[in-house]
């Protein structure tokens, strides 16, 4: 262990301006998504890092905004990772690694789905009532939906089996494979594999294996022939096994959390509204970042939280781009982004018993449309966290899948009238499972892809990057060492994708990389 590579702590003022931070630091991330955070989080072990946050809190797509006392969460509120077993619970662990915890809410209830030719079931926490209800529908694929599902308990075994760190740091893959052979040996057999290929070894029927395009499609944006078969065994299973859970105080909360973990170590610190103009290159090599007001700070190591398109098209010098970048932009596009209606209601308007989690779609032909008329997400946090709205009313997210490119070239009376129109359009669908919903709203701020990209700074506002062919399952995803030395990425474009406890454990990973390159004594 070299802990003189570490830098001597020096506490930092959480109110200090940019241009007054020390100059000199081991880790810099840019961003303070969960990804980025979370590698802090565990980098701040043994290292001085350097948030950077161009907003004014943490979070990213995982923050929350307030209004007229609603506490609405930025993006999704369906969170894995806060299981009390195994080793998937990856935001237990990472808040565990700072000293800090979350009460949360058990979700009994992962998604109430409404779909087409009346297509209408729960998949429950309880894993064989969601199977017997599923069965019940399908009751010719009974064995099928056995044998798919278990193939992905099968994978997520592997998973549990083993902390998850860096697949790049050979020392860690060593240990395990010796530790855990079989799980490891598992998981290769995996890696290669898309859903859709292991649904149709085992089901026939083409309703059901719409379907399981459509519990892929819920968390992935894309059909199971696209969507990784390991990413899948983690999702399908933890749901059942550590379960649904939301963080008491919002999903905004697991940001905030972090950061004070952060702060507290004494030795890191998170800056807010300071925005990134560019990565610093000297020698071909990542040596810091230079902030838009021209504060210029220096790092042995600088973490992108940023996309891939954000990273290499706007932070990077276009003359320092690796080659190997023009290979994953021929693989990967960008995903749509999404068009996010806030609403606060009175609490009548909830028909009794409804679910938090809801997915609705009319037509199988419209899974991934995205003019209104495709699939609709809805998230009803307050059922189980009333404290987010003021008594007596209750918070309706709902928003469904959105391109930039619709909101663009337009006057602000054509873009107010535009966004209007598609939030009534989504409104009137949702009141399907919600009747008369129009008629109790107190409440209503709508976000598009424009809003997205303006607060988030993610690229078109896109969710992330998806195929943009069938590929070999997770085999062409990046790892989150680039070919720019001293340059990392974390998040939703690096190894294992999209989705909160994936980009945790590309933040583990990320953490582990980092700390083995710079000799720290975290993973010894």
């Amino acid at each position: 262990m070299h802990i003189s590579a570490v830098l001597t702590p020096e506490k930092v003022a959480t109110d200090v301006k940019n241009s007054d931070l020390p100059k000199e630091w081991d880790v810099i991330v840019i961003g303070s998504g969960i990804g980025a955070v979370t590698a802090a989080s565990l980098t701040s072990k043994g290292a001085r890092v350097l948030v950077l946050e161009s907003y004014l809190i943490p979070g990213g797509s995982s923050g929350f905004f307030e209004r007229d006392g609603y506490t609405f969460d930025v993006g999704a509120s369906m969170i894995f990772g806060f299981g009390d077993k195994g080793t998937t619970n990856l935001l237990t662990r990472a808040l565990a690694t700072v000293g800090q915890k979350i009460e949360t809410f058990a979700d009994p209830v992962q998604i109430h789905y409404h779909l087409p030719d009346g297509l209408d079931l729960k998949v429950h926490r309880d894993y064989e009532a969601f199977l017997q209800e599923l069965i019940q529908i399908f009751p010719d694929e009974a064995q099928g939906i056995r044998g798919f599902y278990n193939e992905a308990w099968s994978v997520f075994n592997c998973l549990n089996s083993m902390e998850l760190l860096s697949l790049e740091e050979l020392r860690y893959l060593i240990r395990v494979f010796f530790s855990n052979p079989m799980s490891c040996l598992g998981l290769v057999k995996y890696l290669p594999q898309n859903v859709g290929d292991v649904a149709r070894r085992h089901i026939k029927n083409p309703a059901l294996l719409k379907f399981i395009d459509m519990e892929c499609y819920c968390w992935s944006v894309v059909p199971a022939d696209l969507t990784p078969m390991i990413n899948a065994g983690m999702v399908f299973s933890d749901r059942h096994y550590g379960g649904i859970n939301y963080p008491k105080g919002g999903v905004g909360q697991i940001s905030q959390k972090l950061a004070d973990g952060i702060e507290e170590s004494g030795l890191s610190h998170v800056q807010y509204r300071a925005r990134v103009k560019r990565v610093l290159v000297e020698g071909r090599r990542a040596v810091g970042v230079e902030l838009v007001d021209g504060t210029v700070l220096n790092a042995k190591r600088v973490v992108s939280n940023a996309t891939r398109w954000d990273t290499f098209e706007k932070l990077v010098p276009e003359e320092y781009v690796p080659p190997s970048e023009q290979g994953w932009r021929k693989r990967y596009t960008k995903s749509p982004s999404f068009l996010s209606i806030h609403l606060g209601v009175e609490a009548q308007a909830l028909p009794p018993g409804i679910e938090c989690h809801h997915i609705l779609l009319s037509d199988w032909t419209k899974l991934e449309s995205c003019d209104g008329s495709g699939t609709i997400f809805v998230s009803i946090p307050t059922l189980l966290d009333p404290s987010l709205a003021p008594p007596g009313h209750h918070i309706v997210h709902v928003f469904t899948p959105s391109w930039i490119e619709d909101f663009s070239n337009l006057s602000p009376k054509e873009y107010q009238e535009k966004k209007e129109a598609m939030a009534q359009l989504v409104i009137s669908r949702l009141e399907e499972v919600i009747p008369n919903l129009s008629k109790y709203i107190k409440v209503k701020e709508v976000g598009t892809p424009r809003t997205h990209r303006r607060f988030l700074n993610r690229f078109d506002g896109t969710y992330g990057p998806i195929p943009s062919k069938k590929l070999l399952g997770l085999l062409s995803m990046p790892f989150n060492k680039t070919s720019l030395p001293g340059l990392y990425c974390v998040g939703d474009s690096t190894f294992p994708g999209q989705g909160l406890n994936a980009v945790a454990f590309s933040g583990f990973a990320c953490a582990h990389r980092i700390a083995a390159d710079l000799n720290l004594p975290l993973f010894t």
